[in-house]
């Protein structure tokens, strides 16, 4: 649903005087939620909930030095440099006749060498980019909207962290087979995300014959389906973190439409790799059963006002990834998301 109030414009013109993380670490959520809030029909409630989340924003960081076309290698991956970077690609969406180009160019140019580092920032840089599309995409391409995609892939730019040495292990064809199938890492109650990803070190195949884009997008949609599903039995084992394994491939997943086709395919291996690598550091040993309230009718868009109420940043995203899926698990693991976390206060 596109938001025609104007409201998101605004929410995102308050939200880019504030940097993309807080506490040096944590990510600021505000931006994907009130894109996901506009994006369900509910602009009204957009500052509403702002105003319950300003007091985690900081202010934008302190620039370095920019960054150029000739030394862009050199700054990324570098987390100082996240105000350089989200100028630099403010310049080339929304700059000056001379410098700024069409958003899904610079999209198409900068995908395949952001992609393998969105496992940086614990997957909310590619998470941000995931929102900012799906707006570009279904409305218009207003100068928020272009400068929230430039803070989006600044942000990625900046928090770029690669993954390898990775040793594959047996999978399966299914996606929610592959997923039972993933490795835990060792010391599962130790360290953030950066020391938990520097332990994944084997991970199931899954797909790995794919090689058409259309086939690429079928199976990233069954990843997210099955990342969503997987919340309602295994959510327990971090009610935060492991959001991530469904929200994170669909943000890519919403990104395709914008991208070239020969992107698909390699797009359809990050995701699994950071899905399957978010259950390696969090899921639970075992599952456990849950049965939501109201099964049997539960109704996108009255649970989506429950997340709302309650008004978690990753319950709210958890609920949109859900309503995409659409069917009565997604919408079980919404509500199993509300019950396990913290509410917004």
């Amino acid at each position: 649903m596109t938001d025609t109030t104007g409201t998101l414009d605004e929410a995102l013109e308050r939200l880019h005087a504030s940097g993309p993380e807080r506490l040096g670490r944590l990510t600021n959520h505000a931006p994907m939620a009130v894109e996901a809030l506009a994006s369900r029909g509910r602009a009204g409630a957009v500052h509403r909930w702002l105003d319950r989340y300003a007091p985690k924003l900081e202010e934008f960081p302190a620039r370095v030095a920019p960054v150029t076309d000739a030394d862009w290698r050199t700054a990324l991956g570098d987390p100082r440099r996240a105000a350089d970077w989200i100028d630099y690609f403010t310049r080339r969406l929304a700059g000056s006749a001379d410098t700024a180009r069409p958003w899904r160019e610079v999209l198409a140019e900068w995908w395949p060498r952001l992609l393998p580092g969105m496992y940086g920032g614990s997957t909310h840089p590619v998470i941000r980019v995931g929102h900012a599309v799906r707006t570009l995409e279904s409305g218009d391409t207003t100068a928020p909207r272009l400068a929230e995609l430039a803070h989006g892939l600044g942000y990625w730019a900046a928090r770029h962290h690669a993954v390898g040495g990775l040793a594959p292990v047996p999978g399966a064809d299914a996606a929610a087979d592959a997923l039972d199938a993933v490795p835990p890492i060792a010391d599962r109650a130790e360290g953030g995300f950066p020391a938990r990803l520097g332990r994944v070190g084997a991970l199931p195949v899954w797909a790995p014959t794919v090689d058409e884009p259309e086939e690429a997008r079928r199976r990233l949609t069954e990843l997210v389906r099955a990342a969503t599903h997987r919340y309602v039995t295994h959510g327990h084992g971090d009610e935060t973190m492991l959001v991530h394994a469904a929200t994170a491939p669909n943000a890519v997943l919403r990104a395709l439409p914008a991208l070239p086709r020969a992107l698909w395919v390699p797009s359809l291996r990050a995701a699994w790799t950071a899905s399957a690598a978010v259950t390696a550091m969090y899921a639970p040993d075992t599952p456990v059963a849950y049965e939501a309230p109201g099964r049997g009718g539960l109704v996108a868009e009255e649970v989506f006002e429950r997340a709302l109420a309650h008004g978690d940043e990753h319950v709210i995203k958890l609920t949109d990834t859900a309503w995409d899926v659409g069917d009565e698990q997604a919408l079980a693991a919404a509500l199993r998301a509300v019950e396990l976390s913290e509410p917004l206060v």
